[in-house]
């Protein structure tokens, strides 16, 4: 009898260690990684079905949808990772790891956050200008993803060019505008009188729209914000009771 609960010990033992995580730190650690899962998932999909979809940028051109999600995916997983193993084996290396990484995306956040509060104009400003240069490159050969991108946004959006329509009469040299402008699309449309064509600046168009949409997106900011904090507070705290363990048995 003594043998079986002699080997049944360490069986508990990782239970025990298994209940304490999910009790403690894999609450805030399992959405993280559900939630980088989800976002490499998704920039897959766009990787696999659109290409290089949704690269708006001239001056970054393999800063796309998909790309970028699958970076932010991969980052979010690896640093999940790290702070379910390190909570179930109670690593001290990789729990400070998991906390030292998580604090700093958080301080980047919020320094985003404040460098884009105190430069906006000047943001708005350098996006204009390189929205315009990319203008350029609609339609050229090896550009697919931004012409496919501009099409998506001056249909969906109901707008034509950066500022105006205007924009696309010094890429074409002349007085012509994509299709994806038309108010009702066909073959050439572009080339019809001016009343037929969109004419709100797609730049005001989606930042109208990121306004309205402005009460969710900070309450999704601020769910994030908490959940990290949380992250790192019980992070911490299980990396302090990892170090009080060993000093105990030491």
């Amino acid at each position: 009898m003594v043998c079986k609960v002699e080997v049944l010990l360490p069986v508990l033992n990782l239970y025990d260690r298994v209940v304490s995580t999910l009790t403690t730190l894999h609450p805030f650690v399992f959405p993280l990684q559900l939630g980088g899962c989800g976002i490499l998932g998704v920039g897959v999909w766009l990787s696999v079905t659109q290409g290089n979809f949704a690269t708006l940028s001239s001056s970054l051109p393999s800063l796309s949808a998909a790309n970028l999600l699958i970076a932010v995916g991969t980052i979010i997983m690896v640093i999940g990772c790290l702070g379910c193993v390190g909570a179930v084996k109670e690593s001290r290396p990789l729990l400070l790891t998991f906390f030292i990484l998580l604090l700093l995306i958080f301080f980047l956040e919020i320094l985003s956050i404040m460098l884009f509060f105190i430069y906006q104009d000047e943001i708005d400003h350098y996006a204009q200008r390189d929205l315009k240069k990319g203008l350029h490159l609609f339609g050229t050969e090896g550009n697919v993803g931004l012409t496919n991108a501009w099409m998506i946004v001056q249909t969906d959006f109901r707008c034509c060019g950066v500022t105006n329509h205007t924009d696309w009469f010094e890429v074409y040299n002349a007085t012509r505008v994509p299709d994806s402008c038309c108010l009702e699309y066909s073959d050439n449309c572009g080339l019809d009188n001016p009343g037929t064509w969109w004419t709100a600046p797609c730049y005001e168009r989606v930042k109208d729209w990121l306004n309205e949409n402005l009460v969710a997106l900070w309450i999704f900011a601020l769910c994030t914000a908490l959940m990290q904090i949380l992250g790192l507070v019980f992070s911490m705290a299980m990396f302090c009771q990892a170090v009080k363990v060993e000093t105990f048995y030491a």
